[in-house]
C-alpha cells in the first residue's frame, strides 16, 4: 500500500469517521428523533430471532470492549501490572476468538431469518440488509486476523495497532505509519471498522447509544392502556 494511501485510510479517514460518527448521530437525534430505534420484527420467526439477537449482542459488546480496553489503553499500565506483550496477545486472541464465534454464530442466524423467511424480508428496509452484512463481514475478517496474530506470539504486532489507536486520539501526525507494514487483513478489519462508524448515524445502530438500562429492573409485563373507570 503506496504511503499516500496509507496516510489517507490511517490517518485521515479515522478523524473524518469519527467527526460523521458524532456529529451525523446529533443532527439525526434532533431532526429525526421518532427514527431513533432499531425497529422491530420480533413476532416475525421469534426464537431463531431471540437466539441470534442474543449471541450477536453479548459477542459485539464484548468485542467492542475489548478493543477499548486493549487499543486505547496506555503500554506503561500494562508493564506496570507485569502483563507482557506476548501474554496480552493471547488474551486478547482467547477472549476474542471466543467472543468473535458468538458474535458471527449470532449475525449468521439474524442474516439467515433476514433473507430467508419471506415475512421478515418483506418488512426489512435496504439500510437493514445492508448493516447486517457488513456486521457479518466485519466479524469474519475479526476472526480471520486471529490466524496472523498466531504467527507473532511475541505481542510486537498488536503493540503496532495500539500505538496507531492511541495516536490517532492523541493527534500524532505520524499515527499512519504504525500501521504502514501491517498484514492486508488488519488493515481491512480497521478501514471496515471505521466505515461502520461513518454508517452508524444513517442506520438502525444508532439504538446503541440509548441503551435502555431500565428495561433490566422493569415487570415482565407491559401496561399497554390503564383500565378506564366507568363512572368516569
Amino acid at each position: 500500500m503506496g504511503e499516500f494511501l496509507n496516510t489517507l485510510l490511517f490517518g485521515i479517514y479515522p478523524y473524518i469517521a469519527l467527526v460523521v460518527l458524532g456529529v451525523g448521530s446529533v443532527i439525526r437525534y434532533d431532526r429525526e428523533p421518532y427514527s431513533w430505534r432499531s425497529g422491530s420484527s420480533q413476532l416475525l420467526r421469534r426464537r431463531q430471532l431471540m437466539w441470534g439477537s442474543l449471541l450477536f449482542h453479548v459477542g459485539v459488546l464484548l468485542i467492542f470492549a475489548g478493543h477499548l480496553v486493549g487499543l486505547l489503553t496506555p503500554l506503561w499500565f500494562w508493564e506496570m501490572l507485569g502483563v507482557t506483550h506476548g501474554a496480552k496477545q493471547l488474551i486478547a486472541i482467547s477472549l476474542g476468538g471466543v467472543a468473535g464465534v458468538m458474535g458471527i454464530v449470532g449475525a449468521t442466524l439474524l442474516v439467515h431469518r433476514r433473507f430467508f423467511d419471506a415475512r421478515v424480508r418483506k418488512a426489512s428496509s435496504v439500510s437493514d440488509n445492508l448493516i447486517i452484512l457488513i456486521l457479518w463481514l466485519q466479524l469474519a475478517l475479526g476472526l480471520s486476523t486471529i490466524v496472523v496474530s498466531m504467527q507473532h506470539l511475541d505481542g510486537e504486532e498488536m503493540v503496532k495497532f495500539m500505538n496507531w489507536a492511541q495516536g490517532i486520539f492523541t493527534f500524532n501526525p505520524a499515527a499512519a505509519s504504525y500501521v504502514a507494514d501491517a498484514n492486508l487483513l488488519f488493515k481491512l478489519h480497521i478501514t471496515l471498522g471505521l466505515t461502520i462508524f461513518v454508517l452508524f448515524p444513517f442506520s438502525r445502530l444508532v439504538h446503541m447509544l440509548s441503551a435502555p438500562v431500565r428495561y433490566l429492573w422493569r415487570p415482565g409485563y407491559q401496561v399497554v392502556r390503564t383500565k378506564r373507570n366507568p363512572a368516569e
